[in-house]
């Protein structure tokens, strides 16, 4: 496996009520826990909230690249709606997330857009992760 770009970003401060920034600088937020898991709904954002950002913009580019393979032609006002919810696991030790994604693509034929849609799927490395069991690397430093 060919590593092709490693992301940094760091939690402060009360992880889920705290801070996060990306190493780079270019990102920096103040985190909130919403009502609806018990939080006070603060003026900051949540790692689902970022986690669907992230997941909608990626899968957006898997369905431009998907797009050009199959020789469909994607408006420039397509889009993705990622809704991310946090969730109880099975196991009732801790949780999990459910991805729902929602694309639209104006004036594009929809057996055209479920076949990009698919194998845009295929794809997006959020997607795999979702699908997949992968590995974390543990550090403790």
């Amino acid at each position: 496996m060919q590593v092709k770009y490693t992301a940094h970003g760091t939690a402060y401060h009360g992880g889920r009520n705290g801070t996060a920034a990306t190493d780079d600088g270019k990102v920096s937020v103040k985190l909130s826990v919403p009502k609806a898991m018990g939080g006070d709904d603060g003026p900051g954002t949540n790692p689902e909230q970022l986690f669907a950002i992230g997941y909608s913009a990626c899968f957006l580019g898997a369905m431009r690249g998907a797009a050009g393979r199959l020789k469909v032609t994607l408006p420039e006002d397509t889009s993705v709606e990622a809704a991310i919810s946090f969730v109880d696991r099975e196991d009732n030790v801790g949780y999990s997330i459910k991805a729902q994604l929602t694309a639209r693509a104006p004036g594009v034929d929809k057996a055209d857009l479920e076949k990009v849609v698919h194998l845009a799927h295929d794809i997006c490395p959020y997607s795999d992760l979702i699908r997949k069991v992968h590995d974390t690397d543990l550090i403790v430093a």
